[in-house]
């Protein structure tokens, strides 16, 4: 039991750099999220325009690439 404190010390140390880990992960998938969220609404905003295009040209005209 002599070296006690070490074994303590490297647990100690391991555990802090598997918290800091996680912590970056987490903010990490936060920012990742909140990306893919405004790309989403982004896409839903085109498919909206490009869809009201649409309706309001007239039927016997053709069809914009």
């Amino acid at each position: 039991m002599e070296h006690f404190g070490y074994l303590f010390a490297a647990y100690s140390i391991t555990f802090a750099v598997i918290f800091i880990y996680v912590m970056f992960i987490w903010r990490r998938q936060a920012a990742l999220d909140a990306e893919l969220a405004r790309l989403e609404a982004r896409l839903r905003a085109l498919a909206e325009s490009s869809s009201a295009s649409k309706s309001a040209t007239p039927a016997d005209s053709p069809p914009q690439l």
